[in-house]
């Protein structure tokens, strides 16, 4: 796409039409993810939030999705900068380091389904949470590995 609107600005620049065209559909914010107590280290699980439709990789009710969900994250660009709880191909990450986006990413392609294509989303990967006892999530620590 030729108006590369997301380079050279500050997260807390981008409107918020812009902020959402970010979202590259991955999904894996919206995975459980659990946290070493003594390193802080993040671990990333295959149990998706209840919400997460497992093919589109977009959430069936985004704008209530707060309120329906306690656990639910809204990024923020101090959570971009945090490096927490947002994948290493996140945009909104990748702008607070003051790189680009990937190729296969939406703004890049045109194809809003670019992401879940390059194998770059959890579409197929995932388990419900509905599915999975919260003290069985260790069970489901995974490390994406992009095809």
């Amino acid at each position: 796409m030729t108006n590369a609107f997301w380079r050279n600005r500050a997260l807390e620049d981008f409107t918020a039409q812009q902020w959402e065209l970010l979202c590259d559909g991955c999904g894996k914010c919206c995975l459980h993810k659990l946290e070493d107590e003594d390193s802080g280290e993040i671990f990333y699980t295959r149990v998706a939030c209840q919400l997460l439709d497992h093919d589109s990789c977009r959430c069936d009710d985004y704008k209530h999705r707060l309120a329906q969900v306690a656990s639910c994250i809204q990024v923020s660009p101090a959570m971009a900068r945090s490096n927490n709880y947002l994948p290493d191909s996140c945009a909104y990450r990748l702008i607070a380091q003051g790189k680009d986006l990937p190729d296969w990413h939406p703004l890049h392609t045109g194809d809003p389904q670019s992401t879940v294509t390059a194998g770059h989303s959890v579409a197929g990967r995932v388990l419900d949470e509905q599915y999975v006892h919260p003290d069985g999530y260790e069970e489901h620590v995974i490390t994406w590995v992009q095809v």
